[in-house]
């Protein structure tokens, strides 16, 4: 598996990269795999090193609406950092996924043990993960909610 000179491994030191690769091990996901739910427990995280991940949100009324798109090296999952430790979104493999697994209490654990390879894999989440996808997420709901559901539509509320 690649992705390591780039993407959320590209982010960090060669001693954070190399200390979190320890934790890793492989696996892979079917094309229309459903990886985890929002509101789910969320107790991994990977980094996708082939493959594509349709991140998704639920929409009262709606199908669930995709938000984001990830691919290689990008970081899917963020929600195991933070209690309550919860999914926010849900995630779809568009394809053949290939990634690197984290089990989260693991990788908790090594960050309370210190601390300045916990800044570094925070910092790495925050500026790589949450601020994009939290932006992304706006920006796909406010286009969601300014068309008309198709049920509008048909019952004649689309129009003004």
């Amino acid at each position: 598996m690649t992705t390591v000179g780039h993407g959320f491994l590209g982010e960090l030191s060669p001693p954070h990269r190399e200390r979190l690769l320890s934790m890793a091990c492989g696996t892979s996901f079917p094309a229309g795999a459903r990886i985890f739910d929002e509101d789910g427990v969320a107790e991994r995280f990977w980094i996708l090193c082939s493959g594509t991940v349709a991140l998704d949100a639920q929409v009262p009324g709606r199908d669930p609406a995709v938000v984001e798109t990830l691919g290689e090296g990008e970081l899917l999952g963020w929600s195991w950092l933070f209690e309550p430790y919860r999914w926010h979104l849900g995630a779809t493999a568009r394809g053949e996924v290939e990634a690197y697994e984290f089990e989260a209490r693991q990788v908790r654990a090594a960050i309370e043990e210190d601390s300045v390879f916990g800044l570094a894999i925070t910092r790495c989440v925050a500026s790589v993960a949450i601020g994009r996808r939290l932006r992304a997420c706006r920006i796909r709901l406010l286009d969601v909610y300014a068309r008309p559901s198709p049920t509008a539509e048909a019952e004649g509320g689309g129009r003004g």
